[in-house]
């Protein structure tokens, strides 16, 4: 026998339970369960919540922000309408992230770029090659989203890295990529391209802070790591 939430005590049901303990208190499959409203004939709003979950392969919530609106309404009791409703609050819960990062404002250390980086590439399927520029107290000046594709020396060309710096005036810069498969460790491109823009930022008088590889909650400094100078 199928239980719906309808059978439910009042306090057990998910849209109660936020009303009085609020959001951080229910699972993520309840909270999925309210943006979803109702299952199908002999499948409650809960069961279809954790059959969506478990569609990902472990991946959880970072694998719907992943998919399409026409695939996630394939899945049994989501269809059109449901999909665009969870993928606008993916979305929505994206912009919350990158805008609370927002509020960094100088760069104390490595923490505080991949932290404020970090929201803004964290779903990405394909690597991006990202600048950010400071000024001589290591105030955030600019942020920017400059190549995507997997990561070489011939898709990330100092001329561009530091044309842009040029641009904005900066005193220093940080470079950020990220690695979607969720392994931040540096490969040896990786390495060849921080040796390489180092070296022309030292030309060019605008200080090479750090190159920090972002993958999913964590992030490598390659300055920590000795290979930025």
């Amino acid at each position: 026998m199928t239980i719906m939430v309808r059978d439910l005590p009042m306090e057990e049901r998910p849209r109660e339970k936020l009303l009085k303990y609020g959001s951080s208190y229910l699972s993520n499959t309840e909270l999925l369960a309210i943006l979803l409203r109702t299952g199908v004939k002999d499948k409650s709003v809960m069961r279809v919540a954790e059959e969506v979950l478990s569609h990902f392969e472990g991946q959880g919530l970072s694998g719907l922000a992943h998919m399409s609106p026409q695939e996630l309404a394939k899945i049994k009791g989501v269809g059109p309408t449901k999909a665009v409703t969870i993928l606008a609050a993916v979305e929505l819960g994206r912009r919350l992230a990158v805008r609370a990062a927002e509020s960094i404002s100088t760069v104390g250390g490595p923490e505080d770029a991949a932290h404020y980086a970090m929201p803004r590439f964290r779903f990405e399927q394909q690597e991006h090659f990202a600048l950010m520029t400071l000024d001589t107290k290591n105030h955030i000046t600019g942020f920017f989203d400059l190549t995507v594709g997997t990561l070489t020396a011939s898709l990330v060309h100092p001329r561009e890295v530091y044309r842009k710096a040029i641009q904005q005036s900066a005193a220093g810069i940080i470079v950020f990529h990220n690695h979607p498969s969720g392994d931040p460790s540096p490969s040896r491109e990786d390495i060849a391209v921080t040796e390489r823009l180092a070296k022309s930022g030292k030309i060019l008088g605008i200080d090479f802070l750090d190159h920090i590889i972002l993958a999913h909650d964590t992030f490598v400094s390659l300055k920590e790591e000795g290979i930025v100078p």
